[in-house]
């Protein structure tokens, strides 16, 4: 038994983090602290002023844990590591998993190459972004590419100029081929330069270029051609418009502005760089009732910044965290360079934070009616199905199907949603082993029984989709599939509430069977959507992979029954021949000459087909 008073008493007054958890043992908050004594304490101090927030959460403690670092700096970089594992319910949270797409010029390389990158390293290379949109750099890379002829193959270059022939890129115009040798670095390196000023904001050189193609276009009476090279311009205006935020600085700094409502948040980002607005982008976060900006902000430092491929040299925001010197003091380390958070109080930099705020506002007042659509499709309809059960709270479904073809080659599958999501990494798929012939409910006793003695074993390893233990189990087949389910989750000792769905005669689902009555489902709500999508999607799962065994099955025993073809002889054949119909229509002859195959072999395969 946990005694709270007792292990406050143990708590050392050094820097670190801790984690508190909940009911079932799950982590529910994740805190940083200089003094891990003082810091712990206070959650449990009756006189305290907590806040709202942090007083439910602690209602549910049932325990807590600490982990002791060197450094507030450590603790800083461990508690954003475990948010972003845990996932915890009371740590305010970004919402949006997103990446951003960079154009990266390979500098280093003899002749270099341009291309999109997920990643800016610090290496030798010169990066430029982030952008908001894959599809808005690709455009830009092949414009670049076909105007400078640039070439995009991989092979090595100055080593490998003349071992192999020029590829179509030089024969369709897009590539200078410097493989064939006949284009000096000096040459090439000039359209790079070219290519990397376009990069930083002067496309008054590409669009010259343009031009003066377009004429020669023009004087030869090739209007076709010219109509490419206005389209080309067009393009590169568009790509390159004036903008409307700038910075005499011309240096590279985030503008981060919020809005709040609710337990709603957004987070509106201005990317700047070179002193030019390449870009925006939202993010939406979950947080507490009249949560401090301070706090929304500081998370979303530490959640985004944590795992952005590229951190500017200066972060301006609306509200200053308490802890803004050490989380640029955690950025200065990632990026190697000193980064800088500041809330500018006034002039330009202070308009732009505004603005970022504004433009969050507007996205937060125009997302409300969607996000709450989202939020009753989702964790209302969660609610409701809680509601209708009877149960406290389900964040976890799991649910199980059966697919056979009369008996033959039957196999499990189990679908997982969380937060009225799926999540598709946590499915699994099971082939049964032990049960002969058209068997469900054995099959299914099996599948559960291999699904949870894992859970209780640990052997699937950490935190897999088998070391999780659901809210609640959806069986599709109705009070027997739920009886079998109780059956093996009391022989293995393991509580988890079960529900059947209840057909009517045209085999629709009308209600869910729980605790051995009909809880009727009102067929229009959420709830009862949720639960058909849960079930269309077992159901989905397990015919696709029934499909996929079943169709490799067929092409084994087609093969696998001619007497001398083994697994050997049947790869080369399928290899040489692609499929069973076309090594059905080869004479004798034609087999032979198959490798590994001869002629007593090949007269079987012929004779057996004939």
């Amino acid at each position: 038994m946990f005694d709270i008073s007792e292990e406050l008493k143990k708590v050392p007054d050094v820097p670190g983090c801790y984690l508190m958890h909940g009911e079932s043992d799950e982590i529910i908050y994740v805190g940083k602290a200089k003094f891990l004594k003082r810091r712990v304490r206070q959650y449990f101090q009756g006189s305290r002023n907590l806040s709202p927030k942090i007083a439910r959460m602690v209602e549910h403690i049932r325990r807590f844990e600490y982990i002791v670092t060197d450094s507030e700096l450590e603790a800083l970089v461990l508690e954003s590591n475990l948010i972003k594992k845990n996932r915890p319910k009371y740590n305010t949270m970004l919402m949006d998993d997103k990446s951003y797409p960079f154009i990266k010029v390979t500098v280093k390389e003899t002749f270099p190459r341009v291309m999109l990158s997920r990643d800016a390293k610090h290496d030798s290379n010169r990066y430029f972004g982030p952008y908001t949109s894959s599809f808005a750099v690709k455009e830009i890379i092949d414009l670049l590419c076909s105007i400078y002829k640039i070439r995009t193959c991989s092979r090595r270059l100055p080593r490998d100029i003349g071992k192999e022939r020029p590829c179509l890129d030089l024969h369709i115009g897009r590539c200078c081929a410097p493989c064939s040798g006949n284009v000096s670095q000096d040459e090439y390196r000039e359209s790079v330069d070219e290519i990397i000023r376009f990069l930083k904001g002067n496309s008054e050189p590409l669009i010259k270029r343009l031009k003066e193609k377009m004429e020669a276009a023009s004087q030869k009476l090739d209007f076709e051609e010219a109509a490419k090279y206005r389209d080309l311009i067009a393009n590169v205006d568009h790509i390159t418009q004036k903008q409307k935020i700038t910075e005499d600085d011309g240096a590279d700094r985030d503008i981060v502005g919020y809005a709040a409502e609710g337990s709603d948040a957004v987070v509106q980002v201005f990317f700047i760089r070179n002193g030019k607005l390449l870009g925006r982008d939202h993010f939406h976060m979950t947080i507490a009732q009249n949560e401090p900006g301070e706090v929304i902000v500081s998370s979303f430092l530490k959640q985004y910044y944590g795992g952005t491929p590229y951190i500017p040299s200066s972060i301006l925001v609306s509200d200053e965290p308490e802890d803004a010197d050490l989380i640029g003091e955690w950025l200065s380390g990632l990026k190697s360079r000193k980064v800088t958070i500041v809330s500018p109080l006034k002039g330009k930099k202070e308009r732009l934070v505004s603005l970022a705020s504004e433009n969050a506002s507007l996205i937060l007042k125009n997302d409300a009616e969607k996000l709450k659509r989202e939020e009753a499709r989702t964790t209302g309809a969660l609610r409701e199905i809680s509601d209708v059960l009877g149960l406290k709270e389900i964040n976890r479904i799991e649910a199980y199907d059966i697919s056979n073809t009369n008996g033959i080659e039957s196999v499990g599958s189990m679908v997982v949603f969380e937060k009225g999501r799926p999540k598709k990494h946590d499915y699994r798929k099971f082939t049964i082993k032990t049960i002969k012939g058209p068997d469900d409910y054995g099959s299914m006793r099996e599948v559960l029984t291999r699904r949870f003695k894992r859970a209780l074993s640990g052997s699937s390893g950490e935190n897999t989709s088998f070391d999780i233990i659901p809210d609640l189990l959806l069986m599709d087949g109705g009070k027997g599939q739920v009886n079998i389910a109780l059956s093996v989750l009391s022989g293995l000792g393991i509580d988890i509430p079960v529900a059947g769905m209840v057909k009517d005669d045209l085999h629709r689902t009308r209600g869910l069977l729980y605790d051995g009555k009909e809880m009727p489902l009102d067929t229009h709500s959420e709830g009862f959507k949720l639960v058909t999508r849960i079930q269309d999607e077992a159901h989905r799962f397990a015919i696709e992979f029934h499909k996929s065994r079943r169709g490799k099955a067929q092409v084994r025993s087609v093969l696998d029954d001619i007497p001398g073809v083994g697994p050997v002889r049947r790869t080369a054949l399928l290899k040489a021949f692609g499929d069973v119909e076309q090594i059905r229509t080869r004479s004798v002859d034609e087999l032979s000459k198959v490798s590994g195959m001869n002629i007593s072999a090949a007269k079987k395969v012929y004779d057996y087909f004939h």
